[in-house]
C-alpha cells in the first residue's frame, strides 16, 4: 500500500523559503531546492505554490507580516507616515533580498492592505483627497524599496568591489564633473540610516507643501 506524501503547513514553507533566501539570495531560491530543504516531493510543495512567482507572493506578504500593527491612537500624521516607512524598511532589511521580494507582487493580502491603509488614511488626515493620499502612499513605499535595494546591494553578500568603483567615480569626477565631485563624501557614504531619514523629510515636507496648496 502506498505511503501518502506528507500534508505540510503553508507557514512551514513560507519560513524554510525565507531561509533558503537567507542562503542563497532570490536568485538561487528555486523550488526543487524548496522541496529538498523540506524532505517532500515537489506535488506537496505545489498544493501551497503553483510557481516560484506564486511562492514569491507568499514570501512577500509574510514580510510585512510586522508593519503597521501597534499605531498610537491621535498620532499626528507625519509621525505616522514616518513609523509605517521605518517599520516597512526594517521588515525588509530581516531577510536578503527582501527589497527584490516585496517589489513588484502588488500582493492582495491583510499584511500589504493594512500597510497601505495606515499611510493613506494618514495622508488623508493630514487633508489630501484620496488619488492624492495613495500616490504619496506609493511614493513613500517606491522610496523605501528603493533605498532598501541599494542599502542590500551593498550588504554582506555583495560581490561589487566598492572600493575599486570609487576610486573610478573620484578620477573621473575630479576632472569632469565638479559638483559631482563636490558632493563625493555623500554620494559614498553608508550611514544608510542617516540618508533615509534625511529623504524622507523631504518627502513629507514635499506633501505637506502640496496638500497645503490643494486648500489655500
Amino acid at each position: 500500500m502506498a505511503t501518502k506524501a506528507p500534508r505540510i503547513e503553508r507557514t512551514k514553507v513560507i519560513g524554510t523559503a525565507l531561509a533558503l533566501l537567507d542562503r542563497y539570495g532570490i536568485e538561487g531560491l528555486t523550488m526543487r531546492k524548496l522541496a529538498q530543504a523540506l524532505q517532500i516531493q515537489a506535488p506537496s510543495l505545489y498544493w501551497h505554490f503553483e510557481n516560484k512567482q506564486s511562492l514569491i507572493n507568499g514570501m512577500a506578504d509574510a514580510l510585512v507580516d510586522a508593519v503597521a500593527r501597534d499605531l498610537p491612537e491621535g498620532q499626528p500624521w507625519e509621525e505616522r507616515v514616518r513609523q509605517v516607512a521605518v517599520e516597512l524598511r526594517l521588515a525588509l532589511l530581516q531577510h536578503r533580498d527582501g527589497a527584490r521580494v516585496f517589489a513588484g507582487t502588488y500582493v492582495v493580502t491583510d499584511n500589504v492592505l493594512r500597510t497601505g491603509e495606515a499611510m493613506i488614511s494618514a495622508f488623508m488626515q493630514a487633508g489630501a483627497d484620496a488619488e492624492l493620499a495613495a500616490t504619496s502612499s506609493f511614493t513613500v513605499t517606491y522610496y523605501v524599496l528603493g533605498l532598501v535595494m541599494e542599502e542590500q546591494a551593498l550588504g554582506p553578500e555583495s560581490t561589487l568591489d566598492l572600493a575599486a568603483r570609487k576610486q573610478a567615480f573620484l578620477d573621473s569626477a575630479r576632472e569632469k564633473y565638479p559638483y559631482s565631485w563636490a558632493a563625493r563624501e555623500a554620494i559614498f557614504s553608508e550611514n544608510f540610516n542617516a540618508r533615509f531619514e534625511t529623504g524622507l523629510d523631504l518627502l513629507i515636507a514635499g506633501i505637506k507643501q502640496r496638500i497645503a496648496a490643494a486648500h489655500p
